[in-house]
């Protein structure tokens, strides 16, 4: 195969990436701070496990079901701004102030109250995460129509959007040392404040500093008018079929489905485990170690994982490096299995950097990949298309992400996870344990079965691209 493709590249400046990627540490640190600051709910709320389960589904439901709206409005707007920016900036305001204000919550109140109120404003924090994201993760498509610079916008991407990951889980550490706050729900409502406005400022990034073209003239979008949303919402279901039917992308939204929602399903359990299985039930004793786990296993994805994929993958075809990190993250959790070790915690650290492949390369490879399929797309439809393709990749991401988090909620209920207990019973942990490290590896081995008759190869992408220059230089 051969990689002289210099006609066709087109290289985007660092700057733009680096902006871009800075979207990118706001669009991965709200979920990231989101999945630390849910413990406390159960924790230390006293939510019960079924509540903390429809807490995850229900606003992601919601969110799942705006997205394809959200994107076929953004692929079809005209504006003096392009069709995404002003989107990304007003997203990225609701999201910084919802997150905010849906934290503020007080033992005083009342469960019940509690539970009403964060349910309100999840449903506002997820609105404006639609409103940013679809148009956000456009924009990236759009950037370069280069097959391999597309890898290099999303690695840089990544690279910085892990540094949420990293970040992140030392919130634990503020929030259990009784030194920085009373108690973690304190801890949370101010974090929360720090979180919110420093998200929303990152999220401004790209929609202030990504260049885009007026579209105010451009007669090929479809008219965006309140008359016609019937219409609209008949045109996102025939686009949302459309879009779908193309294999590769249908392989993509699959795998990605199953991989990163098998995680989700059990990320919330790390916590748990570490503080009841290492540390028998003590948060002051377990210290850093909830924190250790993300934040190593984040690093070992910026410094590692990360380059890693984006050699390899100018190297050899992308579903090859897709396959192999997949294989690497299960061998990860089957020795997490043997590495959680009561009074050796630092055992599980060595299974870290094996771990760190699976999520690690999912979104740098397949958030590439799509932008591949636009093209395909563009070449059967004559339509530039990002918007839907980017929503319907993100409803499977978020619908499934909405399961996962009802499942996690039934997990702990099945095993006999007593929410706030001292002490966990010992099958109430080795269930814990078993899930942790069984969902993970068959939603990868499952995904890597579904990406092994992937076709969209750098030929094949090529040629599309070739195809499509021809057909504009004839008009």
């Amino acid at each position: 195969m051969s990689n002289n493709h210099s006609s066709l590249q087109i290289k985007v400046p660092m700057g733009q990436k680096i902006a871009f990627g800075l979207g990118m540490l706001a669009n991965q640190m709200f979920p990231a701070a989101l999945g630390i600051f849910m413990v406390v709910l159960v924790q230390d709320l006293k939510f019960p496990g079924w509540m903390w389960g429809i807490l995850f589904f229900l606003p992601r439901i919601f969110d799942a079901f705006t997205d394809p709206i959200m994107g076929y409005i953004s692929d079809n707007t005209r504006s003096k701004w392009g069709r995404r920016r002003h989107y990304v900036f007003w997203g990225a305001i609701i999201m910084g102030i919802s997150f905010i204000v849906m934290w503020q919550l007080y033992r005083e109140n009342g469960m019940t109250f509690n539970f009403i109120f964060f349910v309100f404003w999840s449903f506002v924090f997820y609105l404006g995460l639609t409103l940013f994201s679809v148009p956000y993760v456009a924009m990236g498509y759009e950037m370069s129509d280069d097959f391999h610079e597309r890898t290099s916008i999303m690695a840089v991407a990544q690279w910085i959007g892990q540094w949420a990951w990293v970040i992140a889980p030392w919130f634990w550490v503020v929030m259990y040392d009784p030194d920085w706050f009373p108690n973690a729900d304190t801890a949370t409502r101010t974090l929360a404040i720090w979180v919110g406005v420093s998200c929303m400022l990152l999220a401004m990034v790209p929609a202030i500093f990504i260049k885009s073209k007026s579209t105010l003239n451009d007669h090929n979008l479809e008219e965006l008018t309140l008359g016609k949303i019937g219409g609209s919402l008949k045109q996102i279901l025939i686009s949302f079929k459309e879009a779908f039917v193309i294999k590769p992308f249908r392989k993509l939204c699959i795998a990605t489905f199953l991989i990163f929602n098998a995680f989700n399903t059990v990320a919330g359990f790390t916590f748990f485990i570490v503080v009841y299985y290492l540390f028998n039930g003590s948060s002051a004793d377990a210290g850093i170690w909830p924190t250790l786990f993300g934040c190593v296993g984040a690093l070992a994805t910026t410094f590692v994982v990360i380059p890693i994929v984006a050699w390899m993958a100018k190297k050899m075809e992308k579903k090859k490096t897709f396959l192999i990190c997949q294989g690497i993250s299960i061998f990860g959790y089957i020795l997490l299995w043997f590495l959680f070790i009561p009074g050796k915690p630092y055992m599980f650290l060595f299974a870290l950097p094996f771990f760190s492949f699976g999520i690690g390369s999912l979104f740098t490879m397949m958030m590439s990949m799509t932008a591949d399929v636009c093209d395909m797309d563009e070449l059967t439809s004559g339509k530039r298309r990002e918007g839907i393709f980017g929503a319907i990749y993100w409803w499977m991401v978020k619908f499934g992400f909405a399961i996962a988090g009802l499942l996690t909620g039934v997990i702990m209920s099945v095993v006999g996870f007593e929410a706030g207990a001292e002490t966990q019973t010992e099958g109430a942990i080795t269930g814990l344990r078993l899930f942790f490290s069984g969902i993970p590896i068959l939603g990868t081995l499952a995904a890597m079965w579904v990406m092994s008759t992937y076709d969209l190869t750098e030929d094949k992408a090529r040629e599309i691209k070739e195809s499509l220059m021809a057909r504009k230089s004839a008009l």
